[in-house]
């Protein structure tokens, strides 16, 4: 008897070649291939998924059990198991619910404490009743960290820039002095609040940016430096080394991953900009997507949908690269956030039992904002050798109505690419387009080879009503679930993180050699590299 497996790779290839356009003989297909959750509409009636591969994709998940690995998360149960931890990135915006018992605690007062604290401390800031040394209200924030502690709020502070009504918010995360410097020349030390971000306190670029700006406070308030820093960290004595008093430290338990922690206290720079009332309802957002991820049945299920979409295209159809294409400028940082979820979640070899995979996982995830992308890489999506499944993300209205005419045009271009991607444009009627030029002969077929395009390229696209704080959250939310629906299917543990060790663990060995120490041991490669380099 054949495996789900084979069998959607035989429906894949009894259909090779297929316009998908083909599919929409079927007047249901619209209805049938998209689905909403709360004011979010998914669009993935433009890939080759059949009603046949559609049945098989929930057959497949079933077969993998992703709801039950879905339930397990949300109980709590270690399922993170290289690291033997639960994965809970998602009580912290469960609200009140019931108990949510961890060895032997329940966990939510202690998250309720935490957020209270973060709003009470933001609204000091925002109300200027925690003041300067001065005494004096803060006017910009500074967040240092890398990772998880940078992509997430960079990303989430620049999507809701309508309703900043706070302290400006600037991000450092590059070990790159060039950074910390473009930031620091821009700022007054006695008006800037300091956040560092580092859960154990040991990140070597967070806290080598991290003494370079606390030197710039003392260079400008002196012993009072230590009253504008603050610190999401459970390091508690590191934090006291630097002088930052308790009360201004925000922790996060280990059941929170990096890439997952924007809903706690490393979001605290999102909550200063906006404050805590629209946090609350950035949170609500994603509770909502919670709540429609463990209740909706499968054919009906956002996150399941779309990574068993993902799925198709990895392992089926051989994709092995996803671009993220917003036609919303608040959103350019979304690729980059995504990036990092994705693949360090998702680029693993091996299974969560230890064994090398039988298929490949994780795709490479990139992208850039529309409209420009359009004039920098669509050019490879619509006539390279690669396929690549675009993944639109599109707002009904914007927060300008005044520009109208603005996003009409740019919801214009949104669907025409998904169109234009689908359709392409055939020989044929490149020729008629090169005739029309007055080409003839074999320059027109020439020219018309220039101006065709292959088409059915898939993609889907996902609207929603307005960028707001909850449509974020729905956002943010749907692409984490979506991730652990593959790394389900997969068998692969997508909460740790290995991959990243080796290359710090070899760069704290080199930094001695890089100031002149002897590079024995190292490669020639690297030996030649080190003295050039230190010229």
């Amino acid at each position: 008897m054949m495996d789900i497996w084979t069998k959607l790779q035989e429906n894949y290839s009894a259909a090779e070649g297929r316009p998908i356009i083909s599919l929409f003989d079927d007047p249901q297909r619209f209805d049938r291939f998209s689905v909403e959750a709360n004011g979010l509409l998914l669009d993935f009636s433009k890939t080759s998924i059949d009603g046949a591969a559609f049945d098989l994709l929930l057959e497949l998940a079933e077969m993998r059990d992703v709801a039950g690995q879905r339930d397990a998360m949300f109980r709590g149960e270690r399922i993170n198991r290289s690291e033997d931890r639960s994965v809970l990135h998602t009580a912290l915006r469960a609200g009140d619910g019931g108990p949510l018992v961890i060895d032997g605690e329940d966990v939510r007062p202690g998250i309720s404490k935490t957020l209270q604290a973060m709003e009470d401390f933001a609204d000091g800031i925002r109300s200027g009743r925690i003041a300067t040394a001065g005494g004096g209200a803060f006017t910009d924030v500074v967040n240092i960290g890398i990772g998880g502690s940078d992509l997430g709020p960079v990303m989430a502070v620049r999507a809701l820039s309508p309703y900043h009504n706070g302290p400006r918010c600037h991000f450092v995360s590059n070990v790159d002095g060039a950074q910390i410097s473009d930031t620091l020349r821009k700022l007054d030390p006695r008006s800037t609040l300091v956040i560092i971000a580092s859960k154990t306190f040991t990140t070597i670029e967070t806290m080598t940016n991290a003494q370079t700006a606390i030197s710039w406070l003392k260079n400008g308030l002196g012993s009072a430096a230590a009253s504008h820093l603050a610190a999401v960290s459970t390091a508690l004595e590191k934090t006291a080394g630097m002088g930052i008093s308790p009360e201004r430290v925000f922790g996060f338990a280990d059941w929170v991953g990096g890439r997952y922690s924007l809903w706690g206290p490393v979001g605290l720079p999102v909550m200063l900009a906006i404050g805590p009332a629209e946090f609350r309802n950035f949170l609500a957002g994603a509770q909502d997507m919670d709540i429609h991820f463990l209740t909706e049945p499968g054919q009906r299920n956002m996150p399941l949908l779309m990574g068993l979409v993902g799925i198709w295209h990895r392992n089926i159809c051989r994709y092995s690269t996803r671009a993220i294409l917003p036609y919303d400028q608040r959103l350019a940082k979304l690729p980059a956030y995504l990036q990092q979820l994705d693949m360090e979640s998702n680029g693993k070899r091996v299974s969560i039992s230890g064994d090398l995979l039988e298929r490949d996982s994780g795709p490479v995830v990139w992208g850039e904002a529309g409209t420009n992308g359009q004039h920098a890489f669509y050019q490879l999506l619509h006539q390279g050798t690669e396929i690549i499944p675009a993944e639109f993300l599109v707002a009904a209205r914007s927060h300008e109505p005044s520009l109208r005419d603005h996003h009409d045009l740019l919801k214009a271009n949104c669907l025409a690419q998904s169109e234009a991607l689908m359709l392409g444009r055939s020989l044929e009627q490149a020729a008629e387009i090169a005739a029309e030029l007055g080409f003839s002969g074999k320059e027109q077929s020439v020219q018309a080879g220039f101006r065709t395009f292959p088409g059915n390229r898939p993609s889907m696209t996902l609207a929603y009503p307005l960028l707001t704080p909850y449509s974020l959250g729905q956002i943010i939310a749907l692409y984490e679930h979506r991730v652990f629906v593959e790394g389900a299917v997969w068998g692969i543990n997508s909460f740790d993180q290995w991959g990243v060790e080796l290359g710090k663990e070899l760069a704290s060995t080199l930094v001695p050699m890089i100031k002149g120490a002897p590079a024995d041991g190292k490669d020639p490669s690297t030996r030649g590299l080190i003295r050039a380099l230190s010229a």
